[in-house]
């Protein structure tokens, strides 16, 4: 335990030890002093909404990966062009054999697109503000208190159950014989 303040008589307990200080103890600044146990209260809430804010951010920019995605998709939809049984690229490369597929079977093909230099700063800012989030919860951890670490699983808890809870897309399989996609079976 270190000792920081003032010098009046009630400095910051400080320590890089695993220790339960609640009052006196101090976080990230001299300002940050806990002096009553409704503060320390008060931090600890703070802390578990302060992880529960980085699994918001996280899922944000998911959710606006998805939206630059559709909005490309909305412009310019997926083509589907009429393929023969002939076409080289549906040869199954493991038995050597071709895969029929019907003409009208739409092309599986990888589709991309550079976001604009607005969206890209959306992005861009996302990740920043994911970062400082993190680095601040890390920071905090390094105090080694067992109240704070258990409030920042709790928040890690409490994010993914909010901000997680979203459909879970089955993984697809192209199925030749119908010339279609179908959820593969687990």
């Amino acid at each position: 335990m270190s000792g920081m303040g003032m010098g009046g008589g009630d400095a910051c307990k400080i320590s890089m030890l695993w220790n339960w200080y609640t009052i006196d103890s101090c976080f990230l600044a001299e300002s940050w002093h806990i002096r009553s146990s409704g503060a320390f209260a008060g931090s600890c809430i703070g802390v578990i909404l302060l992880v529960m804010v980085l699994e918001a951010l996280r899922r944000a920019s998911r959710e606006y990966e998805a939206f630059l995605i559709r909005k490309r998709l909305t412009k310019n939809p997926p083509a589907s062009p009429a393929r023969s049984t002939s076409d080289s690229d549906n040869s199954n490369e493991k038995t050597g054999t071709a895969l029929a597929q019907p003409a009208s079977c739409p092309a599986f093909v990888k589709r991309q697109f550079r976001p604009t230099l607005f969206e890209q700063l959306v992005r861009a800012l996302l990740h920043m503000l994911q970062f400082a989030v993190a680095y601040f919860i890390m920071l905090l951890a390094m105090y080694f208190n067992g109240y704070i670490i258990i409030c920042i699983f709790i928040g890690a808890f409490l994010g993914a159950f909010v901000f997680s809870w979203h459909n879970i897309a089955l993984p697809y399989v192209f199925h030749p014989s119908s010339c279609c996609v179908v959820a593969d079976d687990f």
